[in-house]
C-alpha cells in the first residue's frame, strides 16, 4: 500500500427531511446565495419550492443559474462566475446530480479566478487559488461528487471533456436524503448505478499490491450496489435501496477506496472522448466500455485481480481463475443489460467514424498510457471501441 493522505471534511447531513437544516448551515457563509440547477427536474418534485421557502425565511438573497447541461459546459460555468461577481455572492448553493455539483464546484472557484474558466480548468489538479463555499443537495446517486474535490467539464468547441479539482472545491455540506431521488426515471437509475459501479472498479483495478482494505470495501459496495439498483428500478420508492445507492456513490469517490493505489483510472478517459463528441450520458458509455476493457486487458498477468472480483463481487463457483475472470466479465456485461442500459456504441447514436480522433485525445488527455492498470496506446483504445460496435460474449 503507497503512502497517503485522507482528509476530506465534507459535512454530511444524511437522511429524511433535513432541509429545516439549511438555513443554519448557509448563515456560515453569508446571505447572498446563486442557486444552480439543472433541466428542471428539482420543481417538478417540489424540492426548488422547498429550498427556496428555507432561503425566503432565512431572508437570504438568491440568485439563479438554472438549466446545467447533463454533461456541464464550460459557457455556463462562465455565466455562473460573472452572476457571483456581479452579485457579490457568499456561497454557491447546489441543488442536483453530479453534474449540477461539478457545475457548482468550478463556477465557486473560477469567481475566484482571474483567467477564463476553461484555463482553470485546463489546470487540472493544479488549481492552487480560492473559490467560494460550495453546499449541495443531492438528487441522484452517481459520481459522488457530492464529498470529493473533482469536477468534470465540457468544452465542446475543442471537443475536450476533462477532469480538474482542487481542495477549496470541495462541498462544505452536503445533504443526503434518498427521498430525493425516488423520481429519478429507470434509464438514468440504471447510468448512475454504472457511474458508481465504474469508480470502484477503476479503484480496485489498480497496480498496487496489498490493499486489502481498500478492495475489501470495493467489493462490498459493488455488491450493495448490484442488489439495490434492481429493486429500485422496480421500486422506485424503496428508501433503503435509494438510501444505499446514494451511500454508495459517495463512499465510491471520496478517496476511500482509492487511496493507497497508484495509477490512472482506464475506462473514465476513454468514455469522456464519447461524452465530448456525443454527449451522451456519462454512466452508460462507462457501462458498455468497461467489460470491454475488462476483456482486453485480461491476460496471465491480470487474472489473478479478475478472478477476486468475480469470486468475492459474483460469487463464481468456478475455480480456475481465467474462467472465473471470463465469467465475472459476463456477469458484470449482464447485469447492465438487464437494468436495462445500451451495451453496444450505435445504440447510442456512435458509430466508428471518429474513433481514431477520440483515441488520440483519450491518450493526449490522460495517464492511461503511462499509469493504467494495464497501459493502453492509441491503437488500444481504438481496438476496444471497436469491441463496442456489437454485443459481446467473454465466456
Amino acid at each position: 500500500m503507497d503512502n497517503f493522505d485522507f482528509h476530506v471534511t465534507t459535512d454530511i447531513r444524511f437522511g429524511k427531511d433535513r432541509l429545516a437544516e439549511l438555513p443554519e448551515v448557509l448563515n456560515q457563509f453569508g446571505k447572498n446565495i446563486l442557486l444552480v440547477y439543472g433541466g428542471g427536474s428539482i420543481k417538478k418534485i417540489g424540492l426548488y419550492d422547498r429550498v427556496i421557502d428555507q432561503l425566503k425565511a432565512n431572508d437570504n438573497h438568491v440568485f439563479e443559474l438554472a438549466g446545467v447541461e447533463p454533461n456541464p459546459r464550460v459557457e455556463t460555468v462562465r455565466r455562473g462566475a460573472e452572476i457571483c461577481r456581479k452579485e457579490q455572492v457568499d456561497v454557491v448553493l447546489a441543488v442536483g446530480g453530479g453534474s449540477t455539483i461539478d457545475c457548482g464546484k468550478v463556477v465557486a472557484a473560477a469567481t475566484k479566478f482571474e483567467g477564463d474558466a476553461w484555463d482553470l480548468v485546463l489546470q487540472r489538479r493544479n488549481y492552487q487559488g480560492d473559490a467560494l463555499p460550495l453546499v449541495t443537495i443531492l438528487t441522484l446517486a452517481a459520481t459522488g461528487s457530492e464529498m470529493n474535490s473533482g469536477a468534470v467539464i465540457t468544452n465542446f468547441t475543442t471537443h475536450q471533456k476533462l477532469g480538474t479539482g482542487s481542495k477549496v472545491m470541495l462541498p462544505k455540506v452536503s445533504f443526503l436524503d434518498p427521498q430525493n431521488t425516488f423520481s429519478v426515471n429507470t434509464y438514468q437509475t440504471a447510468a448512475g448505478s454504472a457511474d458508481i459501479m465504474s469508480h470502484l472498479i477503476e479503484n480496485y483495478f489498480k497496480r498496487t499490491e496489498g490493499t486489502d482494505v481498500q478492495d475489501s470495501i470495493s467489493e462490498g459496495l459493488m455488491r450493495s450496489v448490484i442488489k439495490n439498483c434492481p429493486i429500485a428500478l422496480k421500486q422506485p420508492e424503496d428508501y433503503d435501496a435509494r438510501a444505499n445507492l446514494m451511500w454508495a456513490s459517495t463512499l465510491a469517490l471520496n478517496g476511500l477506496t482509492g487511496n493507497g493505489k497508484a495509477g490512472a483510472w482506464s475506462c473514465h478517459p476513454m468514455e469522456h472522448e464519447l461524452s465530448a463528441f456525443y454527449d451522451i450520458t456519462h454512466g452508460v458509455g462507462l457501462a458498455i466500455l468497461t467489460p470491454r476493457w475488462m476483456e482486453y486487458v485480461l491476460n496471465d498477468d491480470t487474472v489473478d485481480k479478475f478472478a477476486s472480483f468475480a469470486w468475492n463481487v459474483w460469487n463464481v463457483e468456478e475455480k480456475v481463475p481465467m474462467l472465473a475472470a471470463r465469467i465475472g466479465i459476463q456477469k458484470l456485461y449482464d447485469y447492465f443489460k438487464a437494468c436495462g442500459i445500451p451495451m453496444t456504441l450505435p445504440e447510442v447514436g456512435i458509430t466508428d467514424e471518429k474513433f481514431d480522433e477520440m483515441a488520440k485525445q483519450a491518450v493526449a488527455h490522460s495517464k492511461i498510457k503511462t499509469d493504467a492498470f494495464v497501459p493502453l496506446d492509441e491503437a488500444a483504445v481504438k481496438e476496444i471501441y471497436t469491441d463496442c460496435l456489437t454485443e459481446s460474449s467473454f465466456e
